[in-house]
């Protein structure tokens, strides 16, 4: 589970909107204003858009962020990946040529 799933059900979680929402289509069933196919459609588009609210919220959340750390000049993962391959493969020639050079520095 990534960062905005758990984001998304966190804010569904504590909105308590899954349950809400149960509860009024039961409630709409057993009055009979609607039919139990009517009420589990009902269910499944309110589903539907929440979810598609949450990942809405959840890609603007992602891209805040993103934003933010870019104007922080902060270098990004494959960024600092990049240069612990070049650390190490200049750490290795440096050993390489302080060897050849019989240790002395």
């Amino acid at each position: 589970m990534n960062i905005n799933e758990i984001m998304h059900r966190a804010l569904m979680a504590g909105v308590g909107i899954p349950e809400k929402l149960k509860e009024l289509i039961d409630e709409l069933v057993e009055k009979g204003e609607l039919s139990k196919s009517q009420g589990a459609r009902l269910a499944k588009e309110c589903s539907e858009k929440a979810i598609k609210s949450g990942e809405d919220l959840s890609k603007g959340i992602s891209e805040l962020i993103s934003k933010a750390l870019e104007k922080m000049n902060i270098p990004a993962r494959d960024e600092v990946e990049s240069i612990k391959r070049k650390v190490t493969a200049l750490s290795a020639k440096i050993k390489k040529l302080e060897e050849a050079s019989g240790g002395k520095e």
